[in-house]
């Protein structure tokens, strides 16, 4: 059993209600103990900034799309590369990096847990494939049913419990986390050549509505006890006066959960927009906020927009669309059989560009007027607003409005009249930043009582330890120095191994990929339903025998089992 203690650490760990005390930490065999003796190695942080390892609660770095992103953009993957070096493997790619790429640049910035935002179901092999290459970080998969034709049909037949069981039948088979919505309906809408425009369209086929499916969706999540709660991609993204239709979903959340969120709504920044049309276009994170604010049963993370150029990906085929129609891009589309879409083009965000600017604006509001940090996660969905190595940026524009004020005066000359960031004074303390970038994120996944998002006795030992003297580092006038700090760890340590140093990283196999499988009764355990086996046979193109993910194929897991009310 390796030990290995850390001595003179400034901790900084919310769940723990730490809030910078000098602290020892001692670790064995990958967790955290309350003492070790005559410890194999000795690290001194001298006092620096120690947290819990972060956490991307909502990103895309493994599967089909990404992998389509990938080559769909040459010109990307030649932007940055760099060569073996030591354990570290060659890499390119800057929005669409390779696996590696991503896992040593989280890593370098101190995170040691990933959720995957978007796997459809039928393409599960490919995002774990891409996972076990994925070496530094633990990953989880969101897994889509926005556009699922058997939790369609039991949401249309008001049958709640058997929408249940296709959904713990699924996730268990793919070895998926949670449960994904993508503009609900919409997608499915998109594949007869039909979009909708808010929650109460009805889709075609089904009759059903996006505002049905979502809190259906929410009433079988709870049912089936799952970690984590429904995750959501509201209807009209990126659309003049969408903040309405936002509005109007959060106002049909039910709140059913006492230890986390009923809903977590994510890349909110897409979704706050006034206005209605692009001329008129404006700012309305102040309602949203507000919204927010009143709701706890609802946790958002900001899907922030940064300056550059970058790669959008999502399951939202008729927003991909749109957004072609803007850029007039390199554009593509995908239909998944029964289950979702998704589309990709690359986008060039700027600073010039007056709907682009408002955009960037609104994702530092919503950060500064949702009142609770533990609500509002810091994200940017990457790579759709930007590559999430933007990261420390965001942290220091959060932190210091003498930042924001020096950006905001780069932008164009209009944006000003229709954004509120130049009027809000907040800046974000420390131990908020800690909150917003790994202790809310574990508590909204639920995976806190598995040892992720915070140091106490018994954790995963993963650890961030960033080169920041708090005590003489002044976020509001240093952001400079914040930057440069949480962009490169003095250690990132995996479970109790040191696995970048400096910018160095290790090869690293201590990850693991998490699932979940929900045990439900014989009634409702669809995979002996014969209904159920007959359609999927006769409209697949695969045999339902040959669906699931075999376990051996994921590697080293972690299987979060839950009994449920079936």
């Amino acid at each position: 059993m390796k030990t290995l203690l850390i001595k003179n650490a400034y901790v900084i760990d919310p769940i723990q209600r730490i809030s910078g005390e000098m602290m020892d930490i001692a670790i064995r065999d990958g967790k955290i103990v309350d003492d070790v003796k005559n410890p194999d190695e000795v690290i001194d942080a001298h006092g620096m900034l120690t947290l819990p390892g972060g956490i991307d609660s909502h990103t895309h770095i493994c599967g089909t799309k990404v992998n389509f992103g990938r080559y769909m953009s040459p010109e990307d993957m030649r932007a940055v590369r760099t060569v073996r070096k030591g354990a570290m493997h060659a890499t390119s790619g800057y929005s669409v990096p390779t696996t590696y790429g991503n896992s040593y640049r989280y890593s370098q910035m101190g995170y040691t847990t990933l959720l995957e935002g978007a796997m459809a179901p039928m393409e599960a092999r490919h995002t774990h494939e891409e996972f076990r290459y994925t070496p530094l970080q633990d990953c989880f998969a969101n897994t889509l049913f926005d556009g699922n034709w058997f939790a369609l049909e039991a949401i249309q037949d008001g049958d709640i419990k058997r929408l249940a069981g296709v959904l713990a039948w699924y996730l268990s088979s793919v070895k998926g986390f949670g449960v994904k919505l993508t503009n609900p309906g919409g997608t499915e809408a998109w594949g007869f050549g039909k979009d909708v425009s808010c929650i109460h369209d009805p889709i075609p086929r089904f009759g059903i509505t996006p505002r049905e499916i979502i809190v259906r969706m929410i009433e079988a999540n709870e049912m089936l006890n799952l970690p984590h709660s429904v995750h959501l991609h509201c209807n009209n993204l990126g659309k003049p006066g969408n903040y309405l239709c936002t509005l109007d979903t959060y106002d049909a959340i039910p709140n059913l959960n006492e230890k986390r969120q009923s809903l977590y709504s994510t890349h909110v920044q897409f979704h706050s927009y006034g206005g209605t049309s692009w001329n008129d276009f404006c700012s309305k994170a102040d309602e949203i906020a507000k919204s927010v604010n009143s709701k706890p049963q609802i946790v958002i993370d900001t899907g922030q927009v940064m300056f550059g150029k970058t790669t959008t990906m999502t399951a939202d085929g008729p927003m991909e669309f749109n957004l072609y129609r803007l850029y007039n891009n390199k554009w593509s589309n995908h239909d998944v059989e029964m289950e979702t879409g998704s589309g990709v083009i690359p986008v060039l965000y700027r600073r010039k560009n007056l709907v682009n600017a408002i955009m960037w604006s609104i994702g530092l509001e919503l950060a500064l007027l949702v009142d609770n940090p533990w609500q509002c996660i810091l994200a940017t969905d990457n790579p759709n607003g930007a590559p999430f190595v933007m990261y420390p940026k965001i942290m220091a524009l959060l932190m210091s409005k003498e930042y924001r004020d020096k950006e905001f005066a780069t932008l164009h000359k209009s944006t000003e009249r229709r954004v509120n960031l130049p009027a809000i004074d907040r800046e974000l303390t420390w131990d908020e930043i800690a909150v917003m970038t790994r202790s809310a994120q574990a508590r909204a996944m639920g995976i806190v009582d598995y040892g992720k998002g915070h140091l106490s006795e018994g954790a995963e030992a993963d650890i961030a330890i960033y080169p920041i003297d708090v005590n003489t580092t002044d976020p509001t006038r240093d952001y400079e120095r914040i930057i440069e700090g949480f962009g490169t760890t003095d250690y990132t340590i995996k479970r109790g191994e040191v696995v970048c140093r400096r910018g160095v990283c290790t090869s690293g196999e201590s990850h693991s990929t998490y699932w979940v499988k929900p045990h439900v009764s014989p009634a409702y355990d669809i995979s002996t339903d014969a209904v159920f086996i007959d359609k999927f046979n006769r409209y697949y193109s695969m045999r339902m025998a040959n669906y699931p993910v075999a376990i051996e194929y994921i590697g080293r897991n972690v299987c979060m089992e839950s009994e449920t009310s079936l």
